[in-house]
């Protein structure tokens, strides 16, 4: 079963390891990531740091089997790095009906991002991907650990606006 889809730039880190995983009482972790699915060296720094109760994996975007993962009856955090890759992985069978909620926990300030929330930094394109996932059926929030509000896609599209660009 798929817990929680969440993007997040720094990929397993603190808030992932000490938060996420506890609360959703999730014990499978998945990295979706290609860049760090095609380094060695990425993935054994990442799942070093699981807990050992904690089963952890990294790979690309295309070699997930969105459907065994979803039917599997242990429960699991599914990371991406990008909203995009999200985004390709519904085009590859993960549907709202597989995992309905996606978090959007931080995503680093760039060129043409603005703020949504104190960590999370969207382009239009971002936002509009955001959206169409919500029109798909998932439950799309920002926030960074559990305990925070929510902020939903609306929230997000009227921040977006406001802030300078």
């Amino acid at each position: 079963m798929i817990a929680l889809l969440r993007v997040d730039n720094r990929l397993v880190h603190g808030q992932v390891l000490e938060a996420w995983l506890p609360r959703l009482g999730a014990r499978r972790l998945l990295v979706a990531d290609d860049e760090a699915a095609a380094s060695p060296l990425a993935q054994a720094a990442m799942t070093l740091a699981v807990p050992g109760e904690v089963s952890a994996e990294v790979r690309a975007v295309e070699a997930v089997d969105w459907a065994a993962l979803a039917a599997a009856p242990e429960r699991a955090l599914v990371l991406f790095r990008e909203v995009a890759d999200l985004e390709r992985a519904v085009g590859r069978g993960l549907g709202a009906a597989r995992a309905p909620d996606v978090n959007v926990g931080n995503v680093h300030f760039g060129p043409g991002r603005r703020p949504v929330t104190p960590s999370v930094f969207l382009r239009a394109e971002e936002l509009a991907a955001l959206r169409r996932l919500a029109a798909l059926g998932f439950r799309v929030e920002a926030r960074a650990v559990p305990s925070d509000s929510a902020t939903d896609v609306e929230e997000m599209e009227r921040r977006f606006q406001r802030a300078p660009g």
